[in-house]
């Protein structure tokens, strides 16, 4: 009895651990170049909606992140105070560089998500997948799982549940073929 009692604790400790730090082991923490406020753009005299950095094209596709081009048609020189903006102006808009910045809800390489269809065609706004992101003064902490090379963030929102959540509610049926390729 006394060694199934220590095999039952040596099991039932093993399983915590592997329940609690495993996970977060396998996950690695990623800087932006830099900081930027979304609520500094987004709020104040400026009310910039999300389209104007993060636009969809002609074509309907999603560009992402925005270019440089977008931020540099204000920053050519600092407008605020903070140190960050500073070094943006300095070592990416004035020598024309690209930032790096790291993409927080990076999906699966077999999910294809279709801004156009949901932003243009169903109405929905930013918010409703993405939070409230445009009233953050920091961008969020870039947790990359070590094996995937997805986000956290995808892992805890933005998940197919979430998804089938919505177009259930919706009315809408699909099959996995429209979202999976």
């Amino acid at each position: 009895m006394r060694e199934l009692l220590i095999v039952a604790t040596g099991f039932s400790l093993s399983l915590a651990l592997g329940w609690l730090v495993a996970p977060n082991w396998s996950y690695r923490t990623v800087p932006q170049p830099l900081q930027f406020s979304h609520a500094v753009h987004t709020g104040g005299d400026n009310k910039m909606a999300c389209q104007d950095c993060h636009a969809i094209q002609d074509d309907g596709k999603f560009a992402g992140l925005p270019v440089l081009s977008s931020c540099a048609t204000c920053h050519t020189a600092p407008m605020g105070k903070t140190q960050d903006e500073a070094v943006f102006v300095k070592d990416y808009v004035t020598p024309g560089r690209e930032p790096k910045w790291m993409v927080a809800s990076r999906q699966p390489d077999n999910a294809w998500f279709p801004h156009a269809a949901h932003v243009k065609r169903g109405k929905l706004a930013c918010e409703t997948c993405h939070g409230a992101v445009g009233k953050s003064q920091a961008l969020p902490l870039v947790e990359v799982n070590r094996i995937s090379g997805y986000s956290r963030a995808v892992m805890t929102r933005m998940r197919m549940d979430d998804c089938v959540a919505c177009h259930k509610k919706h009315n809408l049926s699909h099959s996995c073929l429209d979202c999976h390729r």
